[in-house]
């Protein structure tokens, strides 16, 4: 009985870090040869797994591919649920900007997938972005007017304060190798992170009216 139990723990092990191996390369290889420029072959060939384990996984590039996307998806609504009205948004919007720049320097490639893919009219996304994302979108605009019914901010659009978090933190991704170049860099480091994320933390509460002390 208790080798059986070990069994199955190993196989679920074994099907984790597969699974977590295949969506790790899959990124890399979106990110940098796009949807049509990667093959299932090529990704087996990085991992270093038989091409039939990813279909056995993963049964077409294009449920790959949404796999990908939709990881990352998951991870922008779950900053986005963190969000409450029972907050205040000094402390909220503060937390909010510090974990999109955290996921612009740690998932940089998912980041990217997903803006070329807005870009080219979100073939393989429209269906996510029109309800679970949408869905999520509007609670959150709504915990933003609760806050300012409360006067803790001024009354501005939580439209377009959200659209413009996304773009300023996800640059940072889509845009790092312009910002690592501009500023000389092999890459952006650590300190360029964060320094961002205190200059867009700063402006946002700034222009909103949220005193900073």
């Amino acid at each position: 009985m208790k080798k059986s139990v070990i069994k199955r723990r190993k196989s679920a092990d074994i099907r984790k870090d597969n699974l977590q191996l295949i969506l790790s390369v899959a990124e890399q290889r979106f990110a940098e040869y796009g949807y049509n420029g990667t093959t299932i072959s090529a990704i087996a060939d990085q991992a270093k797994l038989p091409k039939s384990n990813i279909l056995y996984y993963f049964k077409t590039k294009e449920v790959l591919y949404k796999e990908v996307l939709s990881k990352i998806l998951k991870i922008w609504m779950v900053d986005m649920e963190e969000m409450t009205a029972e907050q205040h948004p000094k402390q909220a919007l503060r937390h909010y900007i510090l974990l999109k720049i955290k996921q612009s320097k740690d998932h940089s490639n998912a980041s990217r997938i997903f803006a070329s893919e807005l870009l080219h009219g979100a073939p393989f996304l429209r269906d996510k972005l029109q309800t679970d994302l949408k869905t999520q979108f509007i609670r959150t605009c709504q915990v933003i007017r609760e806050w300012i019914a409360k006067q803790w901010m001024n009354p501005i659009s939580p439209e377009h304060l959200l659209f413009m978090i996304w773009s300023s933190t996800q640059a940072y991704a889509d845009y790092g190798l312009q910002s690592s170049i501009l500023m000389g860099k092999t890459e952006l480091e650590d300190d360029d992170f964060e320094t961002g994320a205190e200059l867009i933390t700063q402006i946002v509460l700034k222009g909103c009216g949220i005193k900073l002390l």
